[in-house]
């Protein structure tokens, strides 16, 4: 074993950041106790935009609802507050912005398949002319949606009472519809065209007044402007923005497509794993994603728990990856639930390009993109649940795919759990840092103690095995798991300490 360099010793020297005490921000769709939850309403996506000041959830019954931040800004001054150390009181506050139907249920009558309406992602897209883009995608069709501030205007300071003229407009409009309507309004009954029940004062009046066009408040309008459909055989799990600004993949079972955000007739496949016959299939893409700076790198994980990263420039069909990365088993290690547990549900970038972070079911593993022999880190997410294994198949749980989240500056990372529960990780070197939430309104209430971490392999600094609150129970009271209370879905705010989960069809967001 190679002894520490010098590098690592500078490193491990830093100050540990402390442990963040999270609290309790806001609720959207609270639900009362003992309330059913409709399956439609149930959350099934949710997505920070690049500036952290909105965030767009989606649904099973295919509705995209959008928040907007209302604490902005105070900006300057609450950047200025951070550099001087100053502790700032106030937290990200959001409000309900607006929603709209993004997906209908459809009937494939080619192949006798129902197609769900439920929201499977949501990506923002880059902002022009003060409106929101972003990008939703069901089983099989994706759409472009721009949501935009629409005012809407009349006209007020009239010559009339317009509410004595109201009155009468219909019968004005029933006598004249009979006559043929003249340029600019005009009307060929001099004397049926105007209203004889307006009263004018005495000596009419002494001026007249121009009409004022004044805007009432605005109102935002979502619009759909492109719709990529017939591209994908199976099922569309994921899809993803590159930086350049014009492009976007989407990712199946078996296929990677490549298409332009301004064109919808066509796509480019970029990846393909579907082998000639079928029964030879072993893996199949579970998630993909752009690298956040390189816009001709992506990487997507599989079914068996790689992850490959693809260089755009090296050919048309990448069949070929530039680098793989995966955690060999230790041997005698196999069993029946293996490969199933080892299946990777989703892969984040780190906001500099340098990391992964990926969520199987047992675990997270935060890999160097320059380090292909193994995972930096391995956090250990339910540790308690793998006696229970048999009965996760058996009731179909063990199937359920967990997303998981990076902090803006790297040091954490966070995923959910059973029980609404989610982890927050600390993942600098030497960090001991595991915390327990609760998506509820006291997100410690069923705080876990973490024991003491074992001595890390290898090098202190490089890579280790990170072990939070590896408990029996699941709450405090030890009661046993409820397995359909789950947090699948969670998102970091990209430049603060803000995290946003769904429970059921409850939002939370807390704040540290």
């Amino acid at each position: 074993m190679d002894p520490p360099g010098p590098g690592d010793q500078g490193e491990a020297s830093q100050p540990q950041p402390q442990p963040l005490e999270w609290r309790f921000a806001q609720v959207f769709g609270e639900r009362a106790a003992g309330e059913d939850v409709q399956e439609v309403d149930i959350i099934s996506a949710i997505e920070f935009d690049k500036s952290g000041d909105h965030l767009a959830t989606g649904d099973k019954g295919g509705r995209v609802v959008l928040f907007e931040r209302t604490d902005v800004r105070d900006n300057a001054s609450w950047r200025e507050l951070e550099r001087q150390d100053v502790p700032v009181t106030r937290h990200p506050e959001f409000r309900y912005k607006t929603e709209f139907q993004s997906h209908e249920p459809e009937f494939d009558y080619l192949k006798s398949l129902e197609i769900e309406e439920k929201i499977n992602k949501i990506k923002w897209c880059q902002t022009s002319n003060n409106a929101l883009s972003l990008l939703s995608t069901n089983d099989k069709t994706i759409k472009y949606w721009k949501v935009q501030e629409k005012k809407v205007k009349r006209v007020s300071v009239m010559n009339l009472d317009t509410s004595q003229s109201l009155g009468t407009s219909t019968a004005i409009a029933s006598t004249s519809s009979s006559k043929a309507p003249l340029p600019n309004g005009g009307c060929s009954d001099k004397f049926n065209c105007l209203n004889t029940n307006l009263s004018f004062p005495p000596g009419g009046y002494p001026s007249l007044r121009l009409p004022v066009v004044t805007s009432l408040e605005a109102s935002p309008v979502a619009r759909c402007r492109r719709v990529y459909a017939h591209a994908h055989d199976y099922h569309i799990n994921s899809i993803s923005n590159n930086s350049d600004g014009e492009t976007f993949i989407s990712a199946d079972d078996l296929r990677i497509n490549l298409w332009n955000l301004e064109i919808n007739s066509q796509s480019f496949n970029i990846v393909d794993v579907k082998p000639t016959n079928m029964e030879d299939l072993t893996e199949v893409i579970t998630c993909a994603e752009f690298h956040p700076i390189h816009c001709n790198t992506l990487a997507y994980s599989s079914s068996k728990g790689s992850i490959r990263l693809i260089d755009l420039r090296q050919s048309a069909l990448c069949d070929n990856h530039s680098k793989i990365f995966e955690e060999h088993e230790a041997p005698g290690s196999r069993s029946f639930f293996t490969e199933i547990i080892a299946s990777i549900s989703d892969i984040k970038f780190s906001r500099d390009g340098r990391h992964i972070l990926s969520r199987d079911y047992m675990t997270l593993k935060l890999w160097d993109l320059n380090m292909d022999s193994g995972p930096v880190s391995t956090f250990q997410v339910h540790e308690h649940l793998r006696p229970k294994l048999c009965d996760l198949y058996e009731n179909d749980s063990i199937f359920d795919k967990f997303e998981c989240c990076l902090s803006g500056d790297g040091l954490r990372v966070a995923t959910g759990s059973y029980g609404n529960i989610f982890r927050v990780f600390g993942c600098t070197p030497g960090s001991m840092e595991a915390t327990t939430l609760e998506a509820s309104r006291n997100p410690t209430r069923r705080q876990i103690a973490n024991p003491t971490r074992p001595t890390r392999t290898l090098t202190s600094f490089t890579r280790g095995v990170r072990r939070g609150g590896e408990n029996q129970g699941v709450d405090a009271n030890g009661n046993s798991l409820d397995f359909s209370t789950k947090l699948l879905h969670l998102a970091w705010h990209p430049t603060e300490n803000s995290i946003a989960c769904a429970a059921a069809n409850s939002l939370y967001m807390y704040y540290a």
